[in-house]
C-alpha cells in the first residue's frame, strides 16, 4: 500500500512497460534491421561492416546484462532504467548525425545498452510492481512490446521508403517516433520498489543444470541474432525479391506479438523444456527455409516461423530460470542472458565475414542451423537431468 501510488494503475504500468520495450528494443536495437539495405545502398555499408555494427549493438546489450546481473540496489535499478529510456532516443538520433563508422558503432553500442535496460531492468520493475500490487504478473502481455517494436520498425521503414526518404531522414523519423514512447514509458514507470526483505534461503538449480541451460540459451541467441540482423537483407539480396524485405520484417513482428500467449499454453500442456524443444525445432525450420529456397514464399514462411518462435524461447527460458531461482530470479535471468548476449556479439560478426567471402548468406544460415540442432541436443540433456533428479531413489 505504501509503495504503489494510487494514481498509477496496473494498465498504466503495463502500457508504460510496453512503450519502454518498443523504444529500447524496437527502435534503439531493431530499427537497424529494416534500414540496413538502404544504408548499404546509399552509405556504402559493406556486409562485413554491417555485421560489425550489429556486433557492437549486441556488445552493448551484453554489457548491460553484465551490469544488471550484479546490480543489487533497487534505487540504482530504477535510476538506470530511466536513463536507458532517454539514451534509447539519443542513440537512435545519433545514427543520423554522421556517416563516420565510429559514430555508428557508438550509437549501436549505446542502443544495445539501452536494450538491456528495457528488457531486464524495465521488465523486472514492471512485473515486480504488479506482484506487489496483488495483481497477476502479465508476462505475456508485457512482452508483446517486443513484437510490437518489430512491427513499428517495419511499418516505419516501409512508410518512409514510400515517401522516398533517405537513410538519414529515416533515422531522424524513428527518433521523432520515439518521443511519445519516451513520454509514456517515463511517466508510467513503476516507482522505486521497497528494499527486499531477507530472502528465504532456497536452493536454486545446480551449477551443472545452469551451465547446460546457458549453453542452450547461447545456441538460441545465435539463431535469434542471425535472423534479427539479416532477415531484410537476405530477402533484398534475391534478384526477384528486391523491395520485399520490409514485408518479411513486418511478418516477424506480427507473428511475435501474440506468440508469448501461445507458448505459455504449450508450456502448460507439455512442460517448459518440451515447449522449448518445439520452439527451437520451428526456429530451425525458419533458418532452413531461406537456405533451401530463394522464393518469396520460403522467405516469408521463414520470417513467420522466426517471429513466432524467438520471443517464446526468450519468455519460456527466463520464466523457467526465474522460477527455479526464487531467492533472486532477476539476477538469475540476467546471468543467463549473458550467454544469449555472447552469441549476439559473435554471430553477426562471423556471419558478416562469411557473407563477405562467399557473396551470399548460405554459409551463415547453414552454420546457424547446426548450432540450433546443438541447442536441441542440450535441451534433451536437460530433460534427462530433470528426469534423473525427480526419479525416486532406491535404497
Amino acid at each position: 500500500m505504501h509503495d504503489t501510488p494510487p494514481r498509477l494503475r496496473a494498465w498504466q504500468v503495463t502500457v508504460g512497460g510496453i512503450a519502454g520495450l518498443v523504444l529500447t528494443i524496437g527502435l534503439a536495437r531493431f530499427a537497424y534491421t529494416p534500414l540496413l539495405p538502404l544504408m548499404q545502398a546509399q552509405a556504402g555499408l559493406s556486409d562485413l561492416a554491417a555485421g560489425a555494427l550489429a556486433a557492437c549493438n549486441y556488445l552493448g546489450y551484453i554489457s548491460g546484462a553484465l551490469l544488471t546481473a550484479w546490480l543489487e540496489d533497487v534505487r540504482w535499478r530504477h535510476r538506470l532504467y530511466g536513463w536507458g529510456l532517454v539514451l534509447a532516443l539519443l542513440s537512435t538520433a545519433m545514427m543520423a548525425l554522421s556517416a563516420e563508422p565510429w559514430v555508428w558503432a557508438l550509437s549501436r553500442y549505446l542502443g544495445g545498452l539501452t536494450g538491456a535496460a528495457g528488457m531486464l531492468l524495465g521488465s523486472g520493475l514492471v512485473l515486480g510492481w504488479l506482484m506487489r500490487a496483488g495483481r497477476r504478473p502479465e508476462l505475456g502481455l508485457h512482452f508483446t512490446g517486443l513484437g510490437l517494436g518489430i512491427v513499428v520498425s517495419a511499418l516505419g521503414a516501409m512508410l518512409m521508403s514510400r515517401w522516398e526518404m533517405g537513410w538519414v531522414a529515416q533515422w531522424q523519423g524513428f527518433a521523432l517516433l520515439g518521443l511519445p514512447l519516451l513520454a509514456l514509458a517515463w511517466c508510467w514507470r513503476p516507482p522505486v520498489p521497497p528494499p527486499a526483505s531477507a530472502a528465504q534461503v532456497t536452493p536454486g538449480p545446480s551449477r551443472r543444470w545452469m551451465r547446460l541451460m546457458a549453453a542452450m540459451y547461447f545456441c538460441a541467441g545465435w539463431g535469434f541474432v542471425i535472423s534479427a540482423t539479416f532477415t531484410v537483407a537476405i530477402v533484398e539480396r534475391q534478384p526477384l525479391l528486391a523491395g520485399q524485405g520490409p514485408w518479411a520484417w513486418l511478418l516477424v513482428g506480427l507473428a511475435a506479438t501474440p506468440a508469448v500467449f501461445l507458448w505459455d499454453r504449450v508450456a502448460r500442456r507439455l512442460g517448459e523444456l518440451r515447449a522449448l524443444h518445439w520452439a527451437l525445432l520451428l526456429q530451425l525450420f525458419s533458418v532452413l527455409l531461406p537456405a533451401l529456397s530463394a522464393s518469396l514464399a520460403a522467405a516469408l514462411a521463414g520470417a513467420l516461423l522466426y517471429g513466432a518462435t524467438f520471443i517464446g524461447i526468450v519468455s519460456l527460458t527466463l520464466a523457467l530460470v526465474g522460477r527455479r531461482s526464487p531467492g533472486n530470479p532477476g539476477k538469475a535471468m540476467a546471468r543467463l542472458t549473458l550467454s544469449y548476449g555472447l552469441a549476439q556479439v559473435s554471430a553477426p560478426a562471423l556471419a558478416g565475414w562469411l557473407t563477405q567471402r562467399s557473396g551470399s548468406y548460405q554459409a551463415a544460415l547453414w552454420l546457424t542451423a547446426l548450432i540450433l540442432v546443438l541447442g536441441m541436443a542440450l535441451l534433451w540433456r536437460l530433460a534427462r537431468e530433470d528426469g534423473a533428479a525427480s526419479a525416486p531413489s532406491v535404497a
